[in-house]
């Protein structure tokens, strides 16, 4: 079995014979609040009050209704005041647990940067965001400590380089995913680059498409390790050669995780490049149009393809929405190399590209400007973030690259991490989501450290993903995870409590080498706690290297393995 043809969990949308808000059925009358504000005005007005009102007036001259919905289509969210513990996040009203700062996301469509840029966010981050740089699992960069009087001028420095923060959060098409190799590797089917900068025209900033039915995320890659997650996309389009027609596109749909994850699926269509654009207009206009907006919790478009099945889909799509048939296509062929591209690789021009991982996708402004400084002074003004809070350099000539590797790890970005080091990644967490119920990045900063000394000098046969998240929403992608880690409060048996983790094992993408995609499997009763996640970890590591048959991945172990040696 193929990831192509792996089992996707079935999802229950809303009861049949009751308006669910789907435009084209029930018409367009709000069936709740939030709907009922978006309609009112559309989140991209909203920033001409920031600009003329609340920058001027302050944080306490905004309006409600301004702050907890619309600030989130220009990129903006209130952060978690500080010293609110994790066991009160869901006892507390929003305005309780915001503080009147913000964090701030960076928009960063396929990931693509120049040292420019990567400095104005530098600059931006030293100046008005205390210093704070994360990078998301999703190609952006994240600031906190933002205050309201300088978003402005923030938006200014930003613009004038060519990024924004333009719908990077709302029920909205969000930044779109691109290969961080796209137009430099020597094995790349397509260059994804001219699709993400036609559906960036067509989509972003437009009022056709800034009133969805929830998020709406896009990823498009034209490299054979498929490295953009696309089995947890609602649209993706992964590079695929058609017999008769050449390089194009495989269209995927459906897929997201949070509380009810369910993988993206094949609708069996081949899209030439010339097409991809108005295909995502189809796609994204049947999610307007007939997504469910009544309940906000089966609002994702998961559920409606959940219900309607691919054929239907595929024939709505081609008769509603394009006016033609599209044509079926060859599924793409299993990945061969992994797709966070860490180390040093050869360019199809001859120069090379170097992936780095910080530790959790932690940086600063600071360390942003010291690497442009690193890549200018070795003759590189290209970088890309990945879907793997990883970095890689571009352009690099032969001579540099040693010396460029030392700079980059005198600043904390390895080309040669450990396993760990490369495999972890980690959600926002309770430092700043107020959705966040456990500490997540220095809980696995410090787990990654006490790994890499008590497993110094063994050899995994591979990298083994460990994903952490603060909350049950998988912004870390727990269920896709060799190890994946869900934050919850656990009550011992002395009834104290305290932050801990609820444990799912044996869950991967394609571009994590799986043989299929699958979600990870969850043991009755296996939780671990915040303090003995690194115990847990290298035990379990312990036991997979002694009990593993041969070739056998710690998914695959994971999956079969008794209970009890998953303890």
């Amino acid at each position: 079995m193929t990831a192509t043809d792996a089992p996707v969990r079935r999802v229950r949308g809303p009861r049949a014979g009751v308006a669910n808000g789907q435009w084209k059925i029930d018409g367009t009358t709000p069936l709740n609040g939030n709907e009922e504000w978006k309609q009112a005005d559309d989140g991209l007005n909203v920033r001409e009050r920031i600009e003329n009102v609340y920058a001027q007036g302050g944080f306490d001259s905004i309006d409600p209704g301004d702050l907890r919905g619309r600030f989130r289509w220009w990129g903006l969210y209130t952060q978690r005041k500080q010293g609110i513990d994790g066991g009160r996040t869901a006892t507390l009203e929003p305005e309780e647990l915001e503080d009147r700062y913000f964090m701030m996301r960076v928009r960063i469509d396929g990931g693509q940067l120049t040292s420019e840029q990567l400095r104005v966010i530098g600059g931006i981050s030293r100046d008005f965001a205390r210093d704070s740089a994360d990078l998301t699992d999703r190609q952006n960069i994240q600031l906190h400590w933002v205050e309201i009087e300088s978003v402005p001028e923030i938006w200014r420095r930003l613009e004038a380089v060519g990024l924004s923060t333009t719908e990077a959060c709302g029920d909205v098409p969000r930044v779109i995913l691109g290969s961080p190799l796209a137009g430099i590797a020597a094995d790349e089917i397509i260059d994804p680059t001219p699709v993400i900068e036609d559906i960036q025209r067509r989509g972003i900033g437009n009022p056709a498409f800034s009133n969805l039915p929830r998020k709406y995320k896009t990823a498009i890659t034209g490299h054979p390790s498929q490295d953009v997650v696309h089995e947890i996309n609602d649209f993706s389009l992964i590079g695929v050669v058609h017999p008769e027609l050449g390089p194009g596109y495989d269209l995927w749909v459906g897929g997201a995780l949070s509380t009810t994850p369910r993988l993206a699926e094949r609708l069996g269509a081949f899209v030439p490049a010339e097409q991809a654009g108005e295909v995502w207009e189809g796609v994204t206009g049947i999610f307007r149009d007939y997504g469910y907006r009544r309940l906000r919790n089966k609002a994702r478009l998961k559920f409606l393809l959940a219900d309607w099945g691919v054929e239907k889909f595929r024939s709505v799509l081609e008769d509603e929405y394009l006016g033609y048939a599209l044509t079926d296509g060859p599924a793409a062929l299993k990945p061969s190399t992994p797709g966070d591209h860490i180390g040093v690789h050869k360019q199809k021009d001859g120069l090379n590209y170097i992936g780095v991982a910080p530790t959790v996708g932690r940086l600063s402004g600071t360390r942003l400007l010291a690497l442009a400084d690193a890549l200018e002074a070795h003759g590189s003004t290209r970088l890309r973030t990945t879907p793997h809070q990883k970095l890689v350099v571009l352009d690099v000539a032969d001579e540099h690259v040693e010396p460029l590797v030392a700079a980059l790890d005198g600043l904390g970005l390895s080309a040669r991490p450990s396993p760990f080091r490369r495999s972890t990644i980690a959600c926002t967490g309770l430092e700043f989501c107020k959705l966040a119920i456990v500490d997540t990045k220095d809980t696995a900063t410090e787990t990654i450290a006490v790994l890499e000394e008590r497993l110094a000098g063994i050899e995994l046969p591979h990298p083994i993903s460990l994903h952490i998240n603060g909350c049950p929403n998988s912004c870390a992608r727990i269920q896709t995870a060799d190890i994946g880690l869900k934050g919850q409060i656990l009550t011992g048996a002395d009834g104290v409590q305290s932050p801990g983790f609820q444990v799912h094992l044996g869950g991967g993408l394609a571009s994590n080498l799986r043989e299929e995609a699958g979600l990870g499997r969850t043991v009755r009763g296996l939780k671990v706690t915040q303090v003995e996640l690194a115990d847990y970890v290298e035990r379990l590591v312990r036991r997979f290297l002694a009990d593993r048959g041969a070739d056998q991945t710690f998914a695959e172990w994971a999956v079969d393995a008794p209970e009890e040696a998953l303890q």
